[in-house]
């Protein structure tokens, strides 16, 4: 969690949240997207407040090189895995950060890669992918589906089960994961098992009640996303697709992977997560959807509190089941 707010002002919101998110609010910096450079810096700095990550016995980190797709430069990427020698495989699993497509690296939140790899024993592949806007859409896209072919082509070495393979992330990381899932459908890439979509950032045309309403909530709010999608889409975003981009304009969703989607409450992508878990299951794609009352976009950093636990327990459960 968030260090102790003792000895700051509690901020006063006219939001409900949740009682025990309350009093961290006046921590929290207002990320202004506006500056890139110093954005960066505000989200570090807020990174720097979280405790280290914690990394049980018995999971190993290390770092590799995956070769970027089409001639694109290498991904740096980690790979989390169980050390312990195991007579079975294992699944795999690519853990792609948020963000909003300009913000994060492998330092951000890695306690969920690291937890995955633990609770479901599975080997996590985490992509430090390109940001925009010094790297527009594709790019970031490409090298996580990159890096969802590089473990399914060396699934054998890695002692990864090619049968259950998902992919999954928070935020932009949660459209991002979407979006690898569509692409692996359509280029018929690497079949998945599972997509995890935690609070997704997934529709740029920004029109939902959610990101209408919500203009001045925590971390993230309607002003952030129009510059986050601003400088995603600052490319040629028809190359490849718009649907690839914000996967809330893909037409067809059928034949995708089952689904997890979570949303928070005060979140502006709270709608767009709604809607596109209501679009799956018209679609007949299995899907397990979970809305917290009280949060707020990255209200999960405050790790202590219990409606965190519940989505942190909620998401991992879901892992379990699909990965076996």
């Amino acid at each position: 969690m968030l260090d102790s707010p003792s000895s700051k002002e509690t901020a006063m919101t006219d939001y409900p949240f949740d009682p025990e998110l309350q009093p961290w609010l006046a921590m929290l910096p207002e990320i202004d997207l506006a500056d890139i450079v110093a954005s960066r810096d505000q989200a570090d700095e807020l990174i720097s407040h979280l405790p280290p990550v914690e990394v049980p016995d018995g999971i190993g980190i290390r770092e590799v090189s995956i070769p970027g797709r089409d001639g694109a430069p290498d991904i740096k990427a980690r790979i989390y895995a169980p050390t312990e020698a195991s007579d079975s495989l294992r699944p795999g699993y690519v853990q792609i950060h948020g963000g909003g497509f300009v913000l994060g690296d492998l330092d951000t939140f890695e306690q969920a890669p690291v937890d995955v790899a633990a609770t479901c024993g599975a080997v996590v592949v985490a992509p430090d992918y390109r940001l925009a806007p010094e790297h527009p859409f594709p790019a970031g896209l490409e090298d996580c589906y990159a890096a969802l072919e590089w473990l399914a082509a060396n699934a054998d070495e890695l002692g990864v089960d090619r049968d259950r393979i998902a992919v999954g992330g928070e935020s932009a990381g949660g459209g991002l994961a979407a979006a690898v899932a569509l692409l692996a459908r359509d280029r018929q890439g690497p079949a998945l098992c599972f997509q995890l979509l935690d609070i997704p950032e997934l529709d740029d045309r920004l029109d939902t009640e959610s990101m209408t309403t919500f203009v001045d909530t925590p971390l993230w709010n309607r002003p952030a996303a129009v510059l986050s999608w601003k400088y995603y889409l600052s490319g040629d975003p028809e190359k490849l697709g718009l649907q690839y981009a914000a996967p809330a304009r893909a037409e067809d969703l059928a034949g995708l992977p089952p689904a997890f989607v979570s949303t928070c409450e005060f979140d502006p992508l709270r709608d767009e997560g709604l809607i596109y878990a209501q679009r799956l299951l018209a679609a007949g794609v299995s899907t397990e959807l979970h809305h917290y009352p009280g949060t707020f976009h990255g209200s999960s950093m405050v790790r202590g509190a219990a409606v965190t636990r519940r989505m942190e327990a909620d998401k991992l459960a879901a892992l379990r089941r699909a990965l076996g």
